[in-house]
């Protein structure tokens, strides 16, 4: 008997556990999980840096204004010879000149290809929220396939919490018949062997339900120690369409979409590498001041200041076929960009086909789990009754329990495979919604 009572502690203990927990639900899962992530917040300062690049000045269009100051000096030992035969000579003669002022350079043209930048840094920030939505989606796939994993373990704990109460039950029946002689003490023992199976099934089940509620708090981004419960049933959409989700899928695929921009990216590469088939003009001005002084010479101290302005072009006639090389390889990534959506379009078409057909399967065995569920609830109820009464046999009565445990397990796994088929589904259509 103080073996038994130690069993119907610990499973006091483990019952109150789960239920003294604070519910956490998917929507506030998925909000936490949003605002905390490490892999979205990076995402999110990537696209930052992508928004950011995106202006004129990193395009080229506007101009370059530098201040600029050249002091120069010199000490020299100098000898003049004048064109009337008269010598001037000076030793350590000082000559400084200081130049200061302002310029101002800009390229005014440059065969379009500042215009092309400037579109191509726009197409980089769109392709840095292509990403980002991937990283959203991707992660609100990963929390929610976690999060009803958890369902479904906490669903596997309440069906061994059964179980040991059948088999506690099992026990006491054992104990009692064998006390006024109506059994042996060999199954007094099989009843307690099966307890102990039962607890140890338990106890694992509560590791891995322990563990995963870790690897949660993990993906949360939140202390890994808080504690909490999940919901108690698994809900799934079966009424998902594929033509629904195909449809989808080409317009909101963050995968795809990367692909599209990917190409659209090479693209206005190529139009950069051709603008230099073109030539290219700069206009320039300043203003500038100048003061001299010299120790010897017809001017011993000049002052100048003023402005200054031009313009200069130039033209790529030849670069050793460089600019044809160039060229080609643009071209060629472009292709590359091409075949990539086709080969990306192929695969989200044959990946939806068969996750959709592994979806219907799923949700078939779920209605026939939940069918042998309750068939297999009802052996167990009348096979119960049966051998409290003492007209079946223990191997019978623990068959019909194992059957029931079995079944309820499938059921749940069942439930939760589907799950699974949906939200993949919906990963792929860029659609995590709630």
């Amino acid at each position: 008997m103080k073996l038994k009572s130690i069993y119907i502690i610990i499973l006091l203990v483990l019952t109150s556990i789960v239920h003294a927990q604070e519910v956490l639900m998917l929507e506030d899962a998925v909000k936490i999980a949003l605002e905390n992530n490490y892999e979205i917040r990076i995402s999110k300062n990537d696209l930052n840096i992508d928004k950011t690049n995106v202006s004129a000045g990193n395009a080229g269009m506007l101009p370059k204004v530098a201040a600029n100051v050249v002091d120069n000096n010199s000490v020299l030992n100098t000898k003049q010879t004048k064109s009337d035969g008269t010598v001037n000579q000076l030793n350590n003669a000082k000559n400084n000149s200081l130049t200061y002022g302002v310029g101002l350079d800009w390229t005014v043209f440059d065969g379009f290809k500042m215009f092309a930048k400037y579109d191509q840094l726009k197409a980089l920030q769109k392709l840095g929220e292509a990403n980002l939505k991937l990283t959203v989606v991707t992660k609100i796939s990963d929390v929610t396939s976690t999060y009803y994993d958890l369902v479904q373990q906490q669903q596997q704990l309440a069906a061994l919490d059964s179980t040991i109460v059948i088999s506690n039950q099992r026990l006491t029946l054992a104990q009692n018949r064998f006390t006024i002689g109506k059994a042996s003490k060999l199954e007094v023992l099989n009843a307690q062997v099966d307890l102990n199976t039962d607890t140890t099934a338990l106890l694992k089940q509560k590791e891995l339900y322990a563990n995963t509620k870790t690897l949660l708090n993990q993906m949360l981004a939140r202390d890994v120690k808080t504690d909490f419960k999940v919901i108690d049933n698994i809900a799934v959409d079966d009424k998902l369409l594929l033509p629904e989700l195909q449809s989808l899928a080409e317009k909101q695929n963050p995968q795809l979409e990367a692909q599209i921009l990917n190409k659209k990216i090479a693209e206005l590469q190529l139009k950069q590498v051709k603008a230099d088939r073109y030539p290219t003009v700069k206009v320039n001005t300043g203003y500038n001041f100048t003061d001299t002084e010299s120790s010897l010479g017809f001017v011993t101290q000049s002052n100048t200041k003023g402005i200054n302005y031009g313009f200069s072009a130039s033209l790529n006639l030849f670069d050793g076929f460089n600019q044809r090389r160039n060229e080609k390889i643009a071209k060629l990534q472009v292709d590359n960009a091409n075949i990539a959506i086709e080969q990306q379009n192929k695969a989200l078409e044959t990946t939806l086909i068969n996750s959709y057909q592994t979806y219907l399967t799923n949700l078939e065995l779920t209605k026939l789990e939940q069918k042998n569920e309750a068939i297999a609830k009802q052996n167990l109820d009348i096979t119960l009754e049966k051998f409290k009464i003492g007209t079946i046999t223990t191997i019978e009565f623990r068959t019909a329990q194992l059957n029931y445990t079995n079944a309820k397990a499938r059921y749940t796994s069942a439930q939760f495979q589907a799950k699974l088929s949906e939200i993949a589904l919906k990963e792929l259509a860029g659609n995590m919604s709630f």
